[in-house]
């Protein structure tokens, strides 16, 4: 949370992660004589240009069980609508194929068959049922080489469908791309459907959404750990003298508890977790100035980063843990800095504008997003990590903030009252392909990405 905006009464809102990941076994199937490629098929950058062509044709199934029609209609939507999300793929009209073959491994079809379709790569499949628990083998093949890229067998609880098929969705984008997957991410905000400020949590697409805290005041400044277990948040709360204070809590997902970090006198906010060690990042006052310190999750023990006149604020780690961006008005006006996570080799980034904050860095360690004030309001701006390069992303749409990187790089979800409210959006690192994921939430903003689920 940006602390000027608290002295212009303006909150700036974050949110937690949490996750709760339906656990179910993945088994993969040994593969004879079918080599996996090393390299990824689609270079992301360039694949807009051309989409690529997914053949799937429908899901054999091999037994027979009262709910089958809505566990398979379940499986072959969720697997159509995460590859379309990603704005790399398109999928082959039914129209342009006959499948009549109802085998899925390379010995019970002909690949000749796909390879006048159109289609660049085939998925085939097959659904299983046994008593509660569902077991899904899928295959994708390059339809050129007529190379398996894909074999594995899902097994998991009739209730676990969606879960498979994400999952199977991810390996898809992982094996063509050479990115992480990320259908089983989630979004976390802070919305005041409720009146008050609460942070919430959403799957990557908008859906499922939960409330997670209940405080009943303004829970803002949030920040999912490196596994998705654990969020921090500052809470606005009041001492026992009355005094009022945003203190730093944390909420585990492993046992829906929620444990204080930091009361310090003043400033417990903006807090970010070190990709490696056990670390957080945050902004404190208890010295009197806004500065960024690091606090020892395990000992509490804070060391001063910042030293200057000015607020630093937003601190966030770069992937690989070596160096912290931050937004600071020690030159006056906020603008974005980066420095060692020692608090060495201070640098500015950004000099233009009126004021810059909030700074995401790419997973790929080679881009920084953050939202910079320009035409009366803020928009979203993405430059290389020496400060080159800067990009405007948003124009003339309303106020956009709070930009956040995708775990696989490939997006950015941000807040924007483009259409009144503020909501949250996602979009193409590009600025393209903008859409929309909160409705009826009230005002939520400060959205973060987490992390994939660690297999």
């Amino acid at each position: 949370m940006s602390y000027f905006f608290l002295k212009n009464s303006r909150l700036r809102e974050v949110m937690i992660r949490g996750m709760k990941i339906c656990y179910f076994l993945l088994v993969s199937l040994i593969l004879s004589q079918q080599g996996f490629a090393e390299t990824a098929y689609i270079a992301v950058g360039k694949a807009k240009a051309k989409k690529t062509v997914l053949a799937f044709p429908k899901i054999n199934l091999l037994t027979q069980t009262p709910d089958q029609n809505g566990i398979l209609k379940t499986i072959d939507q969720t697997v159509r609508f995460d590859l379309q999300f990603m704005d790399l793929f398109k999928f082959l009209s039914p129209a342009a194929f006959a499948d009549k073959s109802t085998g899925i491994a390379l010995n019970q079809f002909k690949m000749s068959d796909w390879k006048g379709t159109g289609g660049d790569f085939l998925i085939k499949s097959a659904l299983h049922f046994d008593k509660k628990s569902i077991s899904y083998e899928a295959y994708l093949y390059e339809i050129r080489s007529s190379k398996a890229l894909v074999a594995k067998k899902y097994v998991g609880t009739l209730k676990e469908a969606r879960t498979i098929a994400h999952t199977f969705a991810n390996d898809i984008v992982e094996k063509l791309t050479g990115l992480p997957g990320i259908f089983l991410t989630k979004i976390a905000m802070s919305c005041d459907r409720t009146k008050k400020k609460e942070i919430y949590v959403m799957d990557f697409d908008g859906s499922n959404v939960k409330q997670i805290t209940n405080h009943r005041s303004i829970a803002i400044a949030p920040a999912w750990n490196s596994d998705g277990s654990k969020i921090a948040y500052s809470l606005f709360t009041r001492h026992k003298n009355n005094s009022k204070n945003i203190d730093l809590y944390e909420y585990s997902f492993l046992n829906n508890k929620i444990r204080l970090l930091s009361n310090r006198k003043g400033m417990n906010s903006g807090a970010a977790y070190h990709p490696i060690e056990n670390i957080l990042a945050l902004t404190m006052s208890f010295l009197g100035n806004p500065e960024i310190f690091s606090l020892n999750q395990g000992t509490k023990k804070v060391t001063r980063l910042t030293h200057s006149k000015g607020m630093d604020v937003d601190p966030i780690f770069s992937p690989d843990g070596k160096f912290l961006a931050f937004s600071s008005s020690r030159s006056g006006k906020p603008m974005i800095y980066k420095m060692q996570v020692n608090g060495t080799g201070l640098q500015r980034l950004t000099y233009a504008g009126r004021y810059n904050a909030t700074p995401s860095w790419s997973p790929q360690n080679n881009k920084i997003a953050f939202a910079g004030w320009k035409d009366g309001h803020f928009d979203i701006f993405i430059m290389n990590p020496d400060g080159t390069r800067i990009e405007r992303l948003t124009k003339n749409n309303g106020g956009n903030e709070d930009p956040y990187f995708s775990p696989d790089g490939n997006f950015l979800v941000f807040s924007s009252n483009r259409t009144g409210k503020k909501n949250i959006y996602v979009m193409n690192i590009d600025g393209t392909y903008v859409k929309r994921l909160t409705y009826g939430l009230g005002n939520c903003v400060s959205p973060k990405w987490s992390a994939p689920p660690r297999k």
